[in-house]
């Protein structure tokens, strides 16, 4: 380690950073900047951490930034999640169509992980002092100057930091503060999930389940503990929401009249308020995330389609860059410009074939004119994998 290296992290170019959302994105964020020896409190608009979330899988540019950022949490991920090994796609009768071995870990050093967001909320708070974060507070908007910013919560709240991190998700009170967008962009595809303790008949061989229907897809994952997550959407190109629980239980189960007896069973198994119905958006991609002493980070950065299952992910990424721009940086200005720079363009490409990958989904048949066309397409994806995949953290500080 170089002397100007460690001078820098003798004493951290910023004493208090706010971060508002404790979800993974917040909590790895908190973990990685805590690292560099700086004072992080994070805020929470819910009263108190409960199960929620849905499914998710932790791919190995995912893991790989985790492990970076707090060396030896993917083994605690493992234990709390389930390694994918073989997954197999089926149609709506229940017929395996194909199935696969997973090659993440030969390929690229890290497994396909499914975990509960729950349970990887969890972990990441595991790895925080308690008193850090604050839970029961909504922010309402902030002020800043060039010494400093206020945050302001509801309850005629307020607290004062150096930099303020939005990392509150898709309708982050952060970003429409700095950039008035309004409400995010429907892409025209309806989602309802659930998690719940619950065997599925399939996960005898395979851990990752896809059914394909007419415009309709289903996932079916092991997420650990005995838990199943359950995710199911349609090309809707409109969308309404149910006035309640129980019409989201019925209107899903309408959705699926047609489909085999076992996925159906097991939407009849999910309490019907533990059903999530919503609509899948996302955002224009941003040219700056970042403005005077407030940055973003993962959803509220770069919202993206599930299609690729990047959103952990990315999000991940983001937090090992911004601790390394702070790390490599002389002030809190070089460091938020370096933290997009290194950002911007690789999100940008991410959020663009997510979109275009959850569209893909609901097409009939995606058959090439031509043998050529097909084996060109093949290669193109395989070196898009190979790029997403292969992000490797350096370990230097």
């Amino acid at each position: 380690m170089n002397t100007n290296l460690t001078q820098k992290l003798s004493k951290p170019i910023v004493e208090k950073v706010a971060v508002v959302g404790a979800g993974p994105g917040g909590l790895a964020a908190a973990i990685a900047l805590r690292s560099q020896g700086i004072d992080v409190q994070v805020y929470e608009k819910a009263q108190e951490f409960r199960p929620a979330g849905t499914g998710l899988g932790l791919a190995p540019n995912g893991l790989n930034s985790l492990d970076a950022i707090a060396p030896g949490i993917v083994e605690a991920l493992k234990s709390s999640g389930c390694e994918v090994h073989h997954t197999v796609l089926k149609n709506i009768q229940g017929e395996t169509i194909r199935t696969n071995q997973s090659k993440y870990l030969e390929q690229y050093g890290q497994p396909l992980l499914t975990i509960w967001w729950y349970r990887l909320q969890q972990v990441l708070a595991s790895r925080l002092p308690s008193d850090i974060i604050h839970l029961n507070h909504r922010c309402i908007g902030f002020e800043q100057d060039e010494n400093g910013v206020q945050i302001h919560f509801d309850g005629e709240k307020s607290v004062d930091a150096d930099l303020l991190i939005g990392a509150d998700g898709v309708n982050s009170v952060i970003r429409e503060t700095l950039f008035g967008e309004g409400k995010p962009n429907y892409i025209g595809s309806m989602c309802w999930r659930a998690v719940i303790k619950y065997h599925h008949e399939l996960f005898n061989d395979y851990e990752l389940v896809f059914v394909k229907g007419n415009q309709q897809f289903m996932y079916v994952l092991n997420v650990g503990g005995g838990y199943t997550s359950w995710i199911s959407r349609k090309f809707s190109p409109e969308y309404s929401l149910s006035d309640s629980a129980h019409q989201v239980k019925s209107r899903i189960l309408h959705e699926l009249a047609d489909w085999d007896e076992s996925f159906r069973a097991m939407v009849e198994a999910t309490p019907a308020e533990q059903i999530w119905e919503g609509p899948i958006c996302d955002r224009p991609p941003l040219n700056e995330w970042s403005q005077g002493r407030v940055t973003l980070l993962g959803d509220a950065a770069h919202p993206m389609a599930p299609a690729m299952a990047q959103g952990a992910n990315t999000t991940f990424e983001d937090a090992y860059q911004l601790r390394e721009c702070f790390s490599d940086s002389a002030n809190l200005q070089e460091a938020l410009t370096n933290y997009q720079q290194r950002r911007t363009e690789r999100t940008k490409i991410i959020q663009a074939r997510s979109a275009l990958g959850e569209m893909r989904y609901y097409e009939a048949n995606i058959v090439a004119s031509t043998g050529q066309k097909q084996e060109r397409q093949m290669s193109l994806n395989d070196d898009f994998q190979k790029w997403l995949y292969n992000f490797k953290p350096s370990v230097t500080s």
